[in-house]
């Protein structure tokens, strides 16, 4: 059994669902510290809710190279896991990682642990090979991920940015494979922005509709609307922005009253070739074309960010063409995810890990075949960003 391996087991076993780190990241600091990392614990959260986050960096070995080294390499990924959803589902115990037919199963396994593996291992190597490297190199991990994500990476970020920290590279584990590990990365990701849109009318007995309004009859036609409209065309690194509506609650329950308003939910995932004041600012001017009374509430979860072609995307496309012979795709789409944060403080964030399609599934597994590529591939960034810096 690879180092990688083994330590991908060793989380799996911990039942860290969010936001509960249970020993997670204590086993990752016991690896990194006799490498030269300092460990540090940052708890977020109220009691009810707690949340675990580890910053972890290692300085170049010599004063001289602490004072001329200018570039942080960041490894960034989430130690907590949704829930197992019900557990009878399970072919084995989703904390007992499995082996079978060539794939290691467990709630975690490729979402994010084998990733937080393949970092460790990847470090590992990379130092033991090149002990006096001028690469800085660093881990923020979090136990507040998969939750609402209030009190991880962003308090790790805003802590790091009040003290003067700066990262110039960061690679979050996400797992952006589809097929095979290596063959899509996400250098960016797209904006979320819900709203909330309540039209408003005049609550009546069905029988009488004269008496009435009924907002669902008039913000129907405001809503076939929106369906149809072109917010952006993208652009070459992003598809074009979409509307969905979410929810919609109306009614009282009886059959024979007519509300007197309605609640639509709905969600914009936009590129960066729209901002969150366009968006709202031509929804509104649809629902007042429509002469709707209404309200209208926003929350952004994450803006749109983007790492072009550039150092870190290039030494990342290189070291999975070395390590696999794939070229690999770029890819914006999916959800959010902690890069939102990152991308705020560090220039340069893209997104790598294994496949995905079993994410978040009863019985998620990540191919045993894909795990030692993966950590190969982070060490070879390492490998190739070190030797851009040392020449």
């Amino acid at each position: 059994m690879s180092n990688t391996l083994y330590l991908t087991e060793q989380l799996v076993s911990r039942a860290s669902v969010t936001p509960n780190d249970m020993g997670c990241q204590a086993l990752i600091a016991a690896r990194l510290a006799p490498l030269g990392f300092v460990c540090e614990t940052i708890e977020s959260g109220p009691a009810d809710f707690r949340v675990t986050n580890l910053w972890a960096k290692r300085a170049p070995a010599s004063e001289t190279q602490a004072l001329e080294a200018t570039e942080l390499i960041v490894f960034a990924g989430h130690t907590d896991v949704v829930p197992t959803g019900p557990v009878e589902q399970w072919d084995s115990n989703p904390f007992a990682p499995t082996h079978r037919d060539g794939k290691l199963f467990g709630r975690g396994t490729s979402d994010m642990k084998a990733s937080l593996a393949a970092f460790v291992v990847a470090a590992e190597e990379f130092i033991a090979a090149q002990p006096d490297t001028p690469l800085s190199i660093a881990f923020l991990l979090t136990s507040d991920e998969e939750g609402p994500a209030h009190d991880g990476t962003v308090i790790v970020c805003q802590a790091l940015t009040a003290r003067g920290e700066k990262m110039d590279y960061c690679i979050v584990g996400e797992p952006t494979s589809v097929e095979r590990t290596g063959d899509m990365i996400k250098n960016g990701r797209r904006g979320s922005m819900s709203g909330r849109l309540t039209a408003k009318g005049v609550q009546g007995h069905i029988a009488y509709p004269h008496l009435a309004k009924n907002p669902i009859h008039l913000a129907a036609p405001a809503l076939a609307e929106l369906v149809t409209v072109e917010w952006d065309q993208g652009n070459e690194f992003f598809p074009a922005t979409t509307w969905q509506i979410s929810n919609m609650h109306g009614g009282t329950g009886a059959s024979n009253v007519i509300p007197g308003a309605v609640v639509i939910d709905f969600n914009f995932r936009f590129c960066t070739e729209s901002t969150p004041e366009s968006l709202q600012e031509r929804l509104k001017s649809v629902l007042v074309k429509h002469g709707l009374d209404f309200d209208l509430t926003w929350s952004i979860s994450g803006l749109p960010f983007l790492t072009p072609p550039g150092t870190l995307v290039d030494a990342v496309v290189d070291a999975i063409r070395s390590e696999t012979g794939i070229d690999t795709q770029l890819s914006t789409t999916g959800g959010t995810s902690d890069g939102r944060f990152i991308a705020k403080v560090c220039p340069q964030v893209i997104e790598l890990g294994p496949p995905n399609a079993t994410i978040h599934k009863i019985n998620e597994y990540v191919a045993v075949a894909d795990i030692e590529p993966l950590k190969n591939i982070y060490r070879r960034v390492l490998e190739n960003l070190h030797t851009r810096l040392s020449s």
